[in-house]
């Protein structure tokens, strides 16, 4: 196939499908500027990536899921996603296995973030990046981290954004989206929504399995985690440009969805 896209050296062997042009069986590919395509595919090999520098979002079956500084994610083998950031620079590894372990935990895509020990593994795994050939401790260290993986887990469902498939409820989200710096009424969501109050809160509620409130929350922290990545905002600025009145308030807000408090560069200050 002339012109083939090339994705962790799997080759594109139909539109959005990369075949297994890499014989051995686990392979790690490590990149210290990742770069974005927005462009959907899937491939047998089953998926585990460690962002250690930046952020991404990995769109997945309806859900957008959120993939901060040292954290990693896991998509099963076939999974059709896609991948997108705004952060200037990326830092990841990615590993790419061929065969699983029978354990419910692998057919599942989970996010979580990275401990210490995790971490430490998978950069001393960089040594072996794009090797091509097989290496017995290679082998016997990526297998030790594999069976280990369910055991690291340590899941939030913060990390999961809900995408609607019904057109009114897109339409909903698509202007907290755009309007979250502001206070969102009801009343502009139901207009969005062409539908009562008590309609798009109890189908909202069904369809994403979170309230309105929570989904605009969400997407309040999920633009906080944007701005700083950046490093361009001190904490103060960051809270007033996601549309909350107060350091406090963002600080409260934050830690309770990321279950830490949020820091900002160094040279910053608050």
């Amino acid at each position: 196939m002339q012109n083939a896209k090339i994705k962790c050296s799997l080759s594109e062997n139909f539109p959005g499908y990369f075949s297994d042009s890499v014989d051995k069986d686990i392979y790690i590919w490590y990149e210290k500027d990742w770069k974005h395509d927005d462009y959907e595919h899937f491939h047998e090999r089953s998926q585990l990536t460690f962002v250690e520098e930046g952020y991404q979002y990995f769109h997945i079956d309806q859900k957008i899921y959120l993939v901060p500084q040292n954290h990693v994610i896991w998509i099963p083998g076939s999974k059709k996603h896609r991948i997108t950031s705004e952060s200037e620079t990326v830092k990841l590894m990615v590993v790419l296995f061929k065969k699983g372990l029978e354990n419910d935990f692998f057919k599942d895509v989970h996010v979580f973030p990275a401990p210490s020990v995790l971490k430490e593994m998978l950069l001393y795994a960089s040594k072996w990046n794009k090797l091509l050939t097989e290496d017995a401790e290679q082998s016997t260290f990526m297998t030790a981290i594999l069976t280990s993986l369910p055991n690291f887990c340590n899941e939030t469902n913060f990390f999961q954004i809900p995408a609607p498939v019904d057109s009114r409820l897109t339409a909903v989200c698509n202007f907290i989206n755009v309007n979250f710096k502001q206070h969102v009424s009801i009343e502009d969501l139901t207009e969005k929504g062409n539908m009562s109050a008590r309609s798009l809160q109890r189908i909202f509620k069904s369809e994403t399995g979170i309230s309105l409130k929570k989904y605009i929350q969400l997407i309040r922290i999920v633009k906080s985690v944007e701005l700083i990545d950046s490093k361009q905002f001190t904490l103060s600025e960051i809270a007033f440009k996601v549309g909350y009145k107060s350091l406090s308030a963002f600080t409260s807000s934050y830690l309770s969805v990321m279950k830490l408090r949020p820091k900002v560069n160094k040279n910053l200050k608050n």
